[in-house]
């Protein structure tokens, strides 16, 4: 906020919960930078308001919370913060990965309701990661570097890529198979996709029903990447073993289905929650806003 207030007039939304719709079109009127969270809608009504725009800062990897045609007919430059988030979310994936296979979540629980009566020899064994397969849907900088991670482990891994993805190239690990072959052969699957209209329910029911009975699900990509009352169906039908997600389909609202289960981690759309990578993000955005206004190149335009 500092080094935008040193060179703009800055109107800042201090309210605790996401600015409305009709806050945001009051608000952009008159200005030529808006900073933007992954919750604000920024479609053509609100460009249309905004017309002295000249860039949309979204703090936020994602962007498909932005109309980007609308913003590139009124020449309005778009950025995000891409690289900054990188290790803090694929540490966080991983500590999802752990969790879920290990039966963590379950375990705090019983102990929490005073159900827990010491140790026993057969007591929640979870799975061990060791020799095991993890898919990742997704090989982008996050994708990538969970991979990196599962060495660690001693994990393969194998990834699907996006149509149009290079396959044989210096990030790519041995093993890129298609997309269902991918399902059909993996311990835990990891979704790093952003969200498109390919994506949305890229995991439904047939893709679920894809998976090993023993395999995992991890989502810290978008919500609507998985079709959640498919979900529910594999999870209560034992399709597949669990699942550990950080976002979810009509966020902040929960499926009531998959708060009944015991073997889903719901954590609160916190991958990127760190002190430093949330300053990091912030300040990418402002970088991008001051390069713009002054007449230079975006740092990390969007397209």
């Amino acid at each position: 906020m500092a080094r935008l207030e040193e060179a703009c007039d800055v109107a800042l939304f201090a309210g605790s919960a996401a600015i409305t719709r009709d806050e945001l079109i009051a608000g952009v009127q008159g200005k030529q930078a808006l900073v933007c969270m992954l919750t604000d809608p920024i479609d053509r009504a609100v460009l249309d308001a905004g017309r002295d725009l000249r860039v949309v800062a979204t703090v936020a990897v994602g962007h498909n919370n932005i109309d980007l045609a609308a913003a590139r007919e009124r020449g309005i430059v778009v950025t995000n913060t891409p690289g900054v988030l990188t290790e803090a979310t694929a540490d966080f994936t991983w500590a999802l990965i752990l969790a879920i296979t290990r039966r963590l979540n379950e375990g705090e629980r019983v102990v929490r309701r005073g159900e827990w009566s010491g140790w026993t020899f057969d007591f929640m064994p979870g799975t061990e990661l060791r020799g095991k397969q993890l898919g990742i849907v997704g090989y982008g900088r996050i994708g990538r570097a969970v991979a990196a991670r599962a060495a660690a482990f001693g994990m393969t891994i194998a990834c699907a890529m996006r149509q149009g993805g290079v396959a044989a190239s210096a990030h790519a690990p041995a093993d890129v198979m298609p997309f269902d072959r991918l399902l059909a052969t993996s311990d835990v699957v990891s979704l790093h996709v952003p969200l498109t209209p390919e994506t949305t329910h890229l995991i439904d029911q047939p893709a679920l029903a894809r998976m090993r009975r023993t395999a995992y699900l991890i989502n810290t990509a978008r919500g609507p990447v998985v079709d959640e009352e498919a979900l529910v169906w594999a999870l209560k039908s034992r399709l597949i073993a669990g699942a550990a997600l950080d976002v979810y389909e009509r966020e902040p609202a929960i499926n009531p289905g998959l708060l009944a289960l015991e073997n889903v981690i719901l954590a609160p759309h916190m991958a990127s929650g760190t002190r430093e990578t949330r300053t990091a993000m912030a300040d990418l955005a402002v970088r991008n806003v001051l390069a713009v206004l002054s007449g230079e190149p975006s740092l990390t335009p969007v397209g």
